[in-house]
């Protein structure tokens, strides 16, 4: 007979929850090919065959399907993609130990928990520069998910749940292998970075890490494996970042990149996304350099004028990223950034309208559309300068900012007032 705790998981209530989440969240098919869409026929079909298995010990997980997702610095870091019905059953695991663990998380753990966000952990870290620890040891653990030990951290799933079933079950997830371009592997370490468990394992597993440094009185900020400790020189900064290092690596096993991480002062750091300045000599939050860069590369490349498609399916694929940017960076303080950046994106979509109109009958017409002059128009739809001139002349004083907005354009300016609030 298999423990209340098991049961707890594989109850019906549990399962359907985990269904519905695992559609939901959408996702690509694993190395069995099975699409999202098929987990309810697979559930009704083979749900109770499953269960079974599950409760005798017998259920063999499927590898996980490895990709490979480029990073910024040139290197590429492994993505798992579990099949979809091991997604269904992490996620019911998930579903039942996540509270059971919130209970024992740390309060300056932030990173993949109910009720917790990026924006918390950076008001944390304001609250730390401002109170005089504004010396910062910024940590980068090297391919963490990657690299977690496996035995140390079924030892400290064990010391919360102490549930031999869900252990076993837990162990099978994590030795299922990878499948890396046809070839099977091994995986005796690491958790895969993608499937519905590794978050929860990886907050596990990182919650010593936190104890410690709370039992030495640190103040901190933990988001996955991004972790920044505060202190009030670079004295103690140097101190910390040199005893928390071999802490790390003799107690977790875990590796830290000594070239990333450092000792710094907040305008110098790029902590999840964000950096910092001085201002009336309070540390404020700013979207790091970076940040702004990546932003822009991506309004770039919807704003081609060589993508050949429609302007309101361009819009409808600009909105969702301007969006989700600004909402993202709220607390910041960037009124100008955002006010530039429109000016800048505006000029890039009248590129667009004067590339789509082609001919000089279509230019004349669609000036005169915007009520301009026909003798303004005859002329500008002749010119022979380039569209970047034409998009700064005329075409600016017709293609108005409220002529894009009622085209269904966001405004970064005014979205950005709009969700403000800091």
């Amino acid at each position: 007979m298999t423990s209340k705790l098991m049961e707890e998981i594989l109850s019906k209530e549990n399962l359907e929850k985990a269904r519905k989440a695992v559609i939901a969240n959408k996702g690509s098919a694993g190395v069995d090919g099975m699409k999202v869409s098929e987990l309810t026929t697979f559930t009704e079909e083979h749900g109770e065959e499953t269960t079974k298995r599950i409760r005798m010990r017998k259920y063999k997980p499927l590898p996980v399907l490895r990709v490979q997702i480029p990073k910024p610095d040139g290197t590429k870091r492994n993505l798992g993609i579990p099949c979809v019905k091991d997604r269904w059953l992490q996620q019911a695991v998930y579903q039942v130990l996540n509270p059971i663990f919130e209970e024992v998380f740390s309060d300056s753990s932030y990173g993949f928990r109910p009720g917790r966000k990026c924006e918390d952990a950076i008001i944390k870290a304001l609250e730390c520069m401002n109170d005089g620890y504004d010396w910062l040891v910024d940590m980068d653990l090297s391919k963490f998910f990657d690299n977690v030990n496996q035995d140390i951290l079924m030892i400290l799933v064990h010391k919360v749940i102490k549930d031999p079933d869900t252990e076993s079950l837990i162990r099978r997830f994590l030795q299922s292998g990878v499948l890396v371009e046809g070839t099977f592997e091994e995986t005796r370490i690491g958790t895969p970075q993608g499937g519905n468990l590794s978050p929860l394992l990886a907050n596990i597993y990182l919650n010593e890490f936190d104890k410690e440094l709370e039992s030495r009185g640190l103040r901190f900020t933990r988001y996955a494996d991004d972790c920044v400790i505060y202190v009030k020189s670079e004295a103690a900064a140097n101190r910390v970042m040199k005893s928390v290092t071999r802490w790390l690596e003799e107690k977790l096993r875990v590796q830290v990149n000594v070239t990333k991480t450092k000792v710094c002062r907040p305008n110098d750091t790029k902590y999840l996304g964000f950096s910092f300045y001085k201002r009336k000599d309070k540390w404020r939050p700013k979207p790091h350099l970076k940040s702004v860069q990546k932003f822009k590369e991506r309004l770039h490349g919807y704003s081609k004028r060589s993508w050949s498609v429609s302007m309101d399916y361009r819009i409808s694929k600009l909105n969702p990223v301007i969006r989700g940017w600004i909402n993202y960076f709220r607390i910041c303080d960037m009124k100008n950034l955002m006010k530039d950046m429109d000016g800048w994106l505006r000029v890039r979509i009248r590129m667009c309208i004067w590339k789509q109109w082609k001919t000089p009958q279509r230019r004349r017409w669609g000036l005169r559309k915007l009520g301009v002059p026909e003798w303004v128009a005859y002329r500008q739809s002749y010119s022979r300068k380039g569209c970047m001139a034409n998009a700064q002349g005329t075409l600016r004083s017709a293609v108005t900012k409220q002529v894009l907005c009622k085209k269904g354009l966001l405004s970064l300016a005014d979205h950005y007032q709009l969700v403000h609030s800091y």
